[in-house]
């Protein structure tokens, strides 16, 4: 019996160890849910009463993942607006060394989205051209930096975590079955400037070890415009205008973040 237990001690030793370095998602995720209204789930209803502006939903891509799988824990801080300099500020706060996956959205509104919707909305083709242009000039130029120093800070407060970066959808079927609304023209270059702020965070987040997904396959024939659109067009509120609905994050942002863990 002596000699079983000494055999055992390095066994036991070696399991104690393991206890302590593994990383949180061996027992179960800790999952921390970052980024901007694309992640937040404006657009899809049924927010959390205590998510106020952010506007939080229980129909986020984050909530029906964490509701699918054994998560220890999960911490939805996405808002409605956030830029690169939020997440950075204010929301990586919420991740620790035993955070063991997170996910985010962000880039969209540091390149212009708003603005370019609505000078889309309101201009002639050239002025949604122009403005798309600008955005894009943005993207390639500026936001490589800013999405350089927000996934550092992610790495930095969660040192041990598997990190999904989620990309947007083209918002819309081109040429489509809309009968009214807005030319071919714009809707191509807004297609476009989603495009190249995918293109630009695909390129970041694999130079920093970190997983992309594109929902631009997902959200494929379910475009405005299509026959079956995920997203809303002009909406009331009309912050949720050019959100997905709840069928958009279930069909378009879950099936992309679980075609990635499983």
């Amino acid at each position: 019996m002596r000699v079983l237990r000494l055999a055992l001690l390095p066994v036991l030793a070696l399991t104690a160890m393991l206890a302590f370095t593994l990383p949180a998602s061996a027992a179960g995720d800790n999952y921390v849910a970052l980024g901007d209204s694309y992640s937040s789930g404006v657009g899809a209803g049924s927010y959390l009463s205590d998510s106020g502006s952010c506007k939080r939903s229980q129909n986020a891509y984050a909530e029906l993942w964490a509701s699918s799988h054994s998560v220890n824990s999960l911490t939805f801080v996405a808002c409605s607006g956030a830029v690169t300099s939020d997440v950075i500020n204010s929301q990586v706060n919420s991740l620790s060394s035993s955070t063991s996956l997170v996910t985010i959205t962000i880039g969209g509104n540091d390149a212009g989205f708003a603005d370019v919707m609505e000078t889309c909305n309101l201009g002639s083709d050239q002025d949604c051209v122009d403005r798309v242009n600008q955005a894009k000039a943005f993207a390639t130029s500026e936001l490589p930096g800013r999405l350089d120093n927000t996934y550092n800070a992610i790495r930095q407060h969660a040192p041990y975590a598997r990190v999904i970066v989620l990309g947007y959808p083209r918002m819309y079927a081109v040429p489509g079955s809309c009968w009214a609304g807005l030319s071919d023209t714009k809707r191509s270059a807004i297609n476009s400037g989603a495009d190249t702020v995918d293109q630009v965070t695909a390129g970041r987040a694999s130079a920093h070890g970190f997983t992309f997904g594109d929902v631009r396959g997902t959200f494929g024939g379910h475009e405005l415009c299509s026959g079956s659109p995920w997203l809303h067009s002009w909406a009331w509120p009309v912050d949720e205008s050019y959100h997905p609905t709840a069928s958009g994050q279930n069909g378009g942002y879950y099936a992309e973040l679980r075609s990635i863990t499983g």
